[in-house]
Order: C-alpha cells, then structure tokens, then sequence
C-alpha cells in the first residue's frame, strides 16, 4: 500500500471512530441531561455508517432526543398591563386580587422590582433579558426610528428566553397581548421572525399590538386572524383564559412529563378599561373620596402590610394633577366611576389568573411550576388625560376629554359602547408612594412594580418580602438557573449577547442577601434616570399628558435620590451632593452608550408618521392601493395613510336588486369610515370617535355591475382638517356632504381595514356588529391619495 493511500485510509478509520464514540457520549450525556446546551440548537450525533445488510442482524443506536433537565419546573410568567405598585391589594392598594395574594402568601413578595416605563420596551426585555435598546426597542413598536436602539427589529444577537427554552425541550406557548412585533410586519406579507410563532413560542393566541377591545378583540390564532366565539358574555380576557387551559391540559395530558414555559399576558388593565358590570359595581362609592385621600389610605396600608418601610414619605402631588377638593360634583361623579370600572377591571383580571392557577393545582403540577405574578409592565398610565376619556383614542390622538362630553356614558361606563380611560390623578394614585406614572422613566412612579414568585418545590419562605433591587431584564436569567439551563454561547450560529440583568434564585433563600444587579439606565421620550449602588439621578424631560413645546434635552433638570434611605423618592439631594450627581450622570452617559440609548429621541406624534421616523413603510411612496374581496384585518400601519390627505375609494361592485352590507371599512365604533351599501342605496360615514357622524348616500342601486366612488377633498393640509366629501355612481355625482374635521393621526390600535365587511365592531349604526357581509360580489376596490 503506497503512503497516500494508507493516510487516506488512516483517516476514514478516525473519523469513523470519533463519530461513534461522539454519539455515545452524546446518548449518554442526553440520558443524564448533560447535553452540551452552550450551542443551540444542540447538535445531532453523527451517526457511523452500518454494512450490516439485515436490520434483524444489527442494532439501531439509541434515539437523540432533546429533553429538558431532569426535574425541570414548569414556568408560568403573568404579566398585568399598566397597573401601578400601589394598585393591588397585596401591595396596598383598592383593588382586590385574591390569586395574587394566595401566590404571595405561598411565595415572596418583590417591592423593589422594575420595568423600563412602557409595554413594548418592557416584553422585550422581559422576554430576552437583554435592555430594551439592546433589542431595537427604545419605545413602542410603532414609534420606531432609523436609530439603533429604536428600529423596533430585534437582532438575531438576541435570541429569545421561549426560543431557549423550546430548544431545550420545553413546550412553549404565549396568551394574550403581544407588543413586540414590528407594526410594518403584520400582514399577509410578513416577514414572521418576530411573531411569537417565530419568536420561541409553539403557541400563540392572542392580539398583536398595544391594546385591544375586550368585548370585541381583534385575535390571532399563531399568526391567522381568527373571529372568537362572540358569546353574550364574551370578554377576551377570559377567553384567552380558556385557551390557555386548553392548551395546558392537553400538553400536560399527552406529554406530563415535560415541562412547559407559558407566558399569560393580559390586555387588561390597559386601557379599554372594559370588565363585566357585577365586577365595577363591587366597587360601587369606594372611591367617592378622591384620589388624594386615597393615596394616603393606600400609603397607611403599605405601612402596615409592610410593603414599604415605615420611614418613607409620601411623595407630592405635581402640580400639573388637579386637586379633589378643587373638582366640581359632576366630575367627581364620573371620575368616581372610572375607578371603580378599573378596579373591577383589575378583579376581574385576577380572577381569571386564578382560574389558570387552580386548574395547575388540580392537576398537581403547582408545587413545581415557577410562577413570576409581575403586577404592571410600567406604572399606571396618565394617557387618559386630566379627565379622562370615554374613548382613549381621542386621547392617543392628543384630545383632551372633558365630563361634560363624557357623562351621557356613566352609566355605560366600562361597557362595549365604550373605550374608556381614567384621569390622570388616579394614574398617580395607583403609583403611590412614588411621582409621576407610566412613560415617566426618570421616576419610580413609571418603573417600580410589584412582583410575586411562587415556587413551593424550592422556594421555602413563605409570605415573605424581597426588597433587592431587581429589573424585568432579571426573569430571563432567574428562569435558566432555576431550568439548569446554560446561557447559550451562540443560536442558529449567531454569538449571543449577554443577559443584561441577573438571576434573582440567590434571594429565594435570603432576604438579606447583597443584591447582584447594582447597576440599572433607564430612559423614555428623554426622562432618563441612572441606578448605582443605591443611588438614582433622575432627569424627568416630559410629561405625557401634556402637549407642549420640549425643553432641550441639554437643559432638563437633573435630581438625586438615596435610595437606600429613601425608598419613594421623596428628598432631592442634587443641591447638597453636587459630586454624586456629577458621577451618577457620569456613569449613565457611559451605560447609555452601551446600550444605544443615544441619541435620545423625545418625539412621539411626529414618529407617528413612519417617513419622519425612519422605519420601514410597507407601501412607501405608493400613492394607490388595490384591495379585492376577503381582504381584512389589515392593519393601520401597512394600509395606506389617508389622514391628511385628499383620497379617492373606487369600488367595482355587482349587486343584487336590494344590495346590503360592508364594502370596504376601516377602523370601527370608536371611529373610522365606511362605504356601504343599505336597502340598495350606496352610503359612505366618516365616524369622527364616535362623537359626530357625517353620512352621506346616493338612490337606489338597480341590479348589476356598478362603479362606487368615494372622494374627499381636504381643506388644509394638516391633521384634523375637514373637507367637502363626494359620492359617484358610474362617474355621475349623486350626494355631497362636509366632514368638519378629521382624526389626526390614528383611527384604531386594534382595529383594521375589511373588505366585504366589517369585523370587530362596526363604524356605522346603520347596519349590524359581525353580520354585515356585503350581499354582491367586488372585483376591486382602489384607494388613492390624491393630494
């Protein structure tokens, strides 16, 4: 044998001996659980090839399976939306949450736990561990900008916790709100990445967005748009309550033996504030007192349950929140009211966690389920304005409600003719002892929420509290210790970036042991604040409610709080500790760096609108856009943008002799446009937030093919400008009308554009919720930005 060949065969020989020996020692660290899980996915053995001519001669290795650690628990993370620390009564506060207290009396209770100050920026780093600018997600998806740390992509550098955890053999699966997708990326088109089907989650049912109409939601079932059962009693959160359970009994009936990671993320108490009326009439004259009373009551029960040290002060209230005593009889009637609908809101909310959580415990599977209760995304929220608002989007599109428009819905308060939000002082009081609220980054008011971990199979202490200070980016490694799971080196062969917070397992034994995650930026729309070592420097730049020209960002204020020693944020040393200051603000431009916090980016109407922005337009500089029949759920962000603008709508239809129904529609009850047909005649209404109504119709339809077109000519150029509106049947004039203004900048969060119908609710009166499918056929329906 000459030496190449003998090299050759050398080499044949090794290569064969390694692969099986590999494979052994693969099988054998998979039936011990000590797969190498650095690299995800974990790799496959490479299997020897067998000559054995007769598979009854030979014997088949053992089968690769990945499977979690043995003993691994079950994760349950349930995250409330906008609900402030002082909120819930097992943190103080008026509204009764009976599971959170039984989880808190079984588990430990954290009152120095943080979010980043808003929904979409807090799951992200709730569900990666990685800070929110790391993950492109500087504020809500929709205000996405062209910087880095605000594109609103998450990058393949972050792999997320479901991700991990499926690749590690957890089933895995996801209910109810989901803010992290990109807006320009929900539609038929994709991309899917960042789906929560893409994103780690097996399952998912749910909204996509940052609210949606409890009464009548606009779900997704993985990424299908799908209609719920609209039972008479029919409320979201108990629906996707139900779906949870279906999906949690069979997963644990057909594969008991594996564990599962769910994450339970409600739409409540995000505004709609939408409960069942038996729930907000519990609540019926609690809080006939105000809210400044009750940010004392809640203050006196902090106290006494423990939840704050007996030294800390109550902080004041800004001078930009009304005083009770200051309010007139009517609006103290109706803000009254919007508590108590909140309150049953929260309720009502944890009745249904509880429903999930005895369900778990019937099928004993509790005692070794790791359940994260996290009481809030951010603080309460101020969006509602000074007095609220029966219809938030008014608000979200910067009008401020008065109680005189308002108190023809007290009684309806909270109900599907609604869309409801509080005023701001009882944002404010729900965040007691801290200042400010939701948005508000640079204060504990916006960032501090309470947490429960329950955990009877390792967490021994009872009914105790936590008071480390912890962050929302501490759940991601907190979750793989207690998996005994490895963070992973890299993903799909992408290196990883490194968790951002720590895992909180070392408090679980020792509520005195040093805190590990010292170090923690914070910033939103420019309030910013640093935590060092027990220290804070804050900067607040802006207040959400209200609408007024920004100082530079050079030249906002900066604060100083120990807050060891001040635990609300009551006494400013700024003045008498110059130097902490300095090195505080020092060492948040040095994290901010880190992070891409800069440049910071304190605009939010004008981000609104994605050419301003930076991001991504799914239909660019198209100024035309063909639909056809079948088309819905078409979200705002990838439809073309009509508000401020002259447009046409031009519909190819055939209709029967008494032609019925949606042709095309956007939005719904709380405003948006339709063009219709009713009892043959063609009609078009602008619904202007369900305030004001303009319609116009044209005469009866005779039976065939027909060309609808719908014109609006804009006064001015600017948001909220009205205009002359014009109705054509087969290029001939036939009703004319005049909308008196406009909605500026967004019709619905949820809410979409349906051709043929019009799902969720309906923008007109004139024909019914759901059964109003148009009775003809369209061929085409065009929209066109005229001007």
């Amino acid at each position: 044998m000459n030496a190449p060949l003998r090299l050759t065969v050398v080499i044949i020989l090794l290569v064969s001996a390694c692969t099986t020996k590999d494979h052994q020692t693969n099988t054998s660290a998979n039936n011990s659980g000590g797969l190498d899980r650095t690299v995800l996915p974990i790799q496959e053995p490479v299997y020897a090839h067998d000559t054995t001519l007769d598979a009854r001669n030979a014997k088949a290795p053992s089968r690769f399976e990945v499977k979690a650690p043995t003993g691994a628990p079950n994760v349950l993370v349930i995250l409330i939306d906008d609900i402030g620390f002082g909120a819930s009564n097992a943190f103080g506060g008026p509204c009764q949450m009976p599971n959170l207290d039984r989880l808190a009396a079984g588990g430990l209770r954290y009152n120095r736990f943080h979010t980043t100050s808003l929904c979409s920026p807090t799951r992200m780093a709730l569900l990666t561990g990685r800070n929110h600018h790391l993950n492109n997600a500087g504020a809500i998806m929709e205000l996405a900008t062209a910087f880095p740390g605000n594109t609103g992509i998450r990058p393949n550098r972050v792999t997320p916790l479901a991700e991990m955890m499926r690749l590690n053999g957890y089933n895995t699966a996801a209910f109810g709100k989901y803010h992290e997708t990109p807006p320009w990326e929900v539609s038929a088109s994709g991309p899917f990445d960042r789906w929560p089907t893409h994103s780690g989650f097996e399952k998912f049912y749910g909204f996509i967005g940052g609210e949606t109409n409890q009464w009548a939601p606009a779900v997704y079932d993985g990424t299908i748009r799908v209609e719920p059962e609209m039972k008479p009693d029919y409320h979201f959160t108990t629906d996707m309550t139900d779906q949870a359970l279906n999906w949690l009994q069979a997963q644990q009936s057909l594969t008991p033996d594996k564990p599962f990671f769910m994450y339970f993320a409600t739409g409540a108490t995000h505004a709609p504030h939408h409960a069942p009326k038996a729930y907000i009439d519990k609540y019926k004259g609690k809080f006939d007192q105000g809210w400044d009373k009750l940010r004392e009551e809640i203050f006196a029960r902090q106290k006494e349950l423990g939840v704050i040290p007996k030294d800390t002060k109550l902080t004041a209230r800004p001078a930009e929140i009304e005083a009770w005593d200051n309010l007139t009889a009517e609006q103290k009637k109706l803000f009254s009211r919007q508590m108590e609908t909140f309150a049953g809101f929260a309720e009502h909310t944890d009745h249904e966690v509880g429903r999930l959580i005895d369900a778990m415990q019937g099928m004993n599977i509790l005692d070794n389920t790791l359940v994260f209760y996290i009481v809030g995304d951010n603080g309460a929220s101020a969006e509602g304005g000074p007095e609220g608002n029966y219809n938030e989007m008014m608000a979200l599109n910067g009008i401020i409600g008065k109680s005189s428009q308002m108190m023809p819905h007290y009684e309806e308060w909270g109900g599907p003719n609604t869309f409801p939000h509080f005023a701001v002082g009882w944002a404010h009081a729900m965040n007691t002892p801290f200042q400010w609220a939701k948005q508000v980054a640079s204060h504990f008011g916006g960032t501090r929420n309470g947490m429960v971990v329950h955990w009877p199979n390792r967490v021994k202490s009872k009914g105790e509290l936590r008071s480390q200070f912890s962050h929302v980016t501490d759940i991601a490694p907190t979750i793989l210790e207690a998996t005994k799971l490895p963070f992973p080196k890299t993903v799909n062969g992408t290196e990883q970036i490194p968790f951002s917070g720590t895992s909180l397992v070392y408090s679980f034994d020792n509520s005195s042991a040093p805190e590990t995650h010292t170090t923690q930026y914070f910033e939103m729309f420019g309030n910013r604040a640093i935590y060092h070592d027990g220290w804070v420097a804050a900067a607040r730049h802006s207040i959400p409610w209200l609408v007024v020209p920004l100082p530079p960002l050079k030249d906002d204020v900066w604060e100083l709080y120990n807050v060891r020693e001040d635990f609300s944020e009551s006494n400013n040393l700024a003045a008498s500790n110059p130097e902490k200051l300095k090195e505080l603000k020092a060492k948040f431009d040095e994290v901010a760096k880190e992070n891409y916090v800069f440049p910071i980016d304190d605009r939010r109407s004008e981000r609104l609108n994605a050419a301003i922005a930076g991001r991504p337009d799914l239909l660019g500089e198209r100024k035309s856009l063909s639909l056809y029949e079948g088309m819905t759920g078409i979200m705002e962000n990838v439809f073309i943008n009509i508000k401020t603008h002259s447009y046409t709508i031009t519909a190819e239809v055939d209709v029967p002799a008494k032609a019925n129904g949606v042709i095309i529609s956007q939005a719904g009850k709380f405003g948006g446009w339709s063009l219709y047909t009713l009892n043959g005649k063609p009609c078009h209404e602008y619904n202007f937030f369900g305030l004001e109504r303009t319609k116009i119709a044209g005469p009866s339809l005779s039976a065939g093919k027909h060309t609808i077109k719908y014109e609006f000519n804009i006064d001015e150029l600017k948001p909220a400008s009205g205009g002359v509106c014009l109705l054509y049947v087969d290029g001939k004039q036939v009703a004319n009308g005049r909308i008196p203004k406009t909605e500026p900048f967004s019709f619905s969060g949820d809410e979409g554009v349906d051709v043929g119908m019009d799902r969720e609710t309906n923008v007109s009166n004139d024909y019914p919720q759901m059964h109003n499918h148009f009775n003809g056929k369209i061929a085409k329906v065009v929209v066109e930005v005229t001007k």
